[in-house]
């Protein structure tokens, strides 16, 4: 595929209607579906799966090797889902042999600036905000939303449907369906308005309303909160998946919001 003042490998594949402008590299063992854009002065370096309508923005660098010292040249791949838009200057590496992959799901918007490390998995529908950054091995849900200036440990999860307030530090794992902010990063409710913009009854919202009420708002530990959720709550997805989450936390979850 000859693109005027690109450079295209031509061991990359790529679909017939994908635009690619000037200035831009695509190295080789690249594959890139139809209808994606590619801004000029983009680099997809070698592993890069970019699946169809994706959008691509200036000085974007996918695929790159790990900032991993233990990293040995590993065939590792990075995937970028259907529909995703990456905006300018983000950078996303590809996996180790941790993971064999970095994984950027359908839907997403990931905003200037941002830096998404080797083995994260990253689910659909999720919005990264300028300047978030994910070092390595971090797992994030589908419909997370993480506000401009966020920084998350390695080796966290963050659930589904979880807001995290801008310039926040994440150093525990965040459960699905609620809101994250203060220093050190705390629960400080469940993410309602952004359920509500998803479609979850009211009803639905208050069972995850009693069921943080439990865990982070009576004074319990995890365990005792997590017996009492099993006891009492009746069993429907959401409980099981908060879980299932806090069960197989292992950073542990973050803290309830206390006052000093």
């Amino acid at each position: 595929m000859n693109q005027p003042l690109a450079y295209v490998h031509p061991g990359a594949k790529i679909a017939k209607n994908v635009v690619i402008e000037p200035f831009t590299t695509v190295h080789n063992n690249v594959q890139i579906g139809q209808g994606s854009w590619i801004g000029s002065n983009v680099t997809i370096m070698e592993g890069a799966r970019i699946g169809k309508n994706v959008s691509i923005f200036p000085g974007a660098v996918i695929s790159a090797i790990p900032q991993d010292k233990k990293f040995d040249d590993e065939d590792t791949i990075t995937e970028i889902g259907d529909n995703t838009t990456i905006r300018e200057c983000v950078t996303i590496n590809r996996g180790t042999k941790d993971r064999d992959k970095t994984v950027i799901g359908d839907d997403c918007w990931i905003m200037a600036y941002s830096h998404i490390a080797h083995d994260c998995i990253v689910g659909s529908k999720c919005i990264f905000s300028n300047n978030s950054t994910l070092a390595g091995h971090i797992t994030v849900g589908d419909h997370v939303v993480l506000a401009g200036m966020t920084a998350v440990q390695q080796f966290c999860s963050i659930g589904k449907h979880a807001f995290i307030t801008g310039g926040s530090l994440v150093r525990k794992d965040v459960p699905p369906y609620v809101k994250a902010a203060r220093e050190p990063l705390s629960y400080v409710g469940i993410n309602s308005i952004g359920l509500r913009r998803r479609g979850f009854s009211t009803e639905k919202i208050r069972e995850v309303q009693n069921i943080y009420r439990i865990l982070y708002q009576r004074n319990y530990n995890n365990s005792q909160a997590v017996a009492i959720i099993e006891a009492e709550m009746e069993a429907t997805p959401e409980r099981d998946e908060i879980l299932e989450f806090i069960k197989g936390s292992q950073r542990g979850i973050m803290k309830g919001y206390f006052t000093t």
